[in-house]
């Protein structure tokens, strides 16, 4: 079955940086586009970032843009999100998410990991 297990969360001071690991099984994972959200408790979900599954097409929130990076290694089934110059506001439960389709549009997920948890202290 699809397995989605991310890592690479934790405490970070503001300006600080975090790279997230979401290692992919039971699937094709060369296949599929895929995706980084977050959960913020009292804000829902929010869709951070995406990529296409051959890698070089990527989307980025806006909130976002400039500081996170997404990228894929297809031949490790692995998903990474580096983020730089985090604030406070990036605090939340990050979860990778396996999209339905290998390109887009994306925020089509049909499986979710359980996510890493990334606080940025002020």
């Amino acid at each position: 079955q699809v397995q989605l297990v991310e890592s690479g969360g934790g405490l970070a001071q503001t300006g600080g940086s975090l790279r997230l690991s979401c290692a992919a099984s039971g699937f094709t994972f060369s296949t599929y586009a895929m995706s980084w959200a977050r959960q913020v408790p009292g804000k829902g979900l929010e869709w951070v970032s995406g990529i296409f599954n051959d890698g070089i097409n990527t989307y980025y929130a806006k909130s976002v843009e400039g500081r996170f990076t997404i990228s894929r290694d297809n031949a490790k089934n692995t998903l990474y999100l580096q983020m730089n110059n985090l604030k406070p506001e990036d605090t939340g439960l990050y979860l990778c998410a396996k999209e339905v389709a290998s390109r887009g549009p994306l925020q089509r997920y049909d499986h979710w990991g359980q996510g890493t948890q990334v606080t940025v202290s002020s």
